[in-house]
């Protein structure tokens, strides 16, 4: 029987600034917007990344609850090649790295958005 094959395409977050939270991912990790449109609910969405995946930045200008950290989602990881480059980039956005670790296998940290949501940045060079 044939096992299909897949790959992750995309990861889609509500953030409260997109052109904030898409420069950011640019700055970090050298991608590109890729697409920008009108989205569900009135609301306002950026395709920010690379050939063959991206996240989108969406928002529907509404007022929205928090959630608690790890509910719906734990953290997005994403591999970079200068992971002291990514934390001064964090750094100057405004953001605040934590919990570095450095084992098997890579070196990295994480951060929290302005909206919360939690990166992990990992480097396996």
């Amino acid at each position: 029987m044939h096992m299909p094959k897949g790959r992750l395409e995309h990861a889609n977050i509500t953030v409260s600034d997109i052109e904030r939270s898409s420069r950011l991912l640019q700055d970090l990790l050298g991608w590109e917007e890729r697409w920008r449109g009108p989205a569900l609910n009135g609301g306002e969405t950026i395709h920010v990344g690379e050939e063959f995946g991206y996240i989108a930045v969406y928002t529907d200008r509404k007022e929205h609850d928090r959630f608690a950290k790890g509910a719906p989602l734990n953290h997005l990881g994403i591999v970079v090649d200068d992971l002291d480059a990514a934390e001064k980039i964090v750094a100057d956005a405004g953001l605040v790295p934590f919990n570095h670790a450095d084992y098997e296998p890579g070196r990295r940290f994480y951060f929290l958005d302005w909206d919360g949501i939690e990166f992990e940045l990992v480097s396996y060079e």
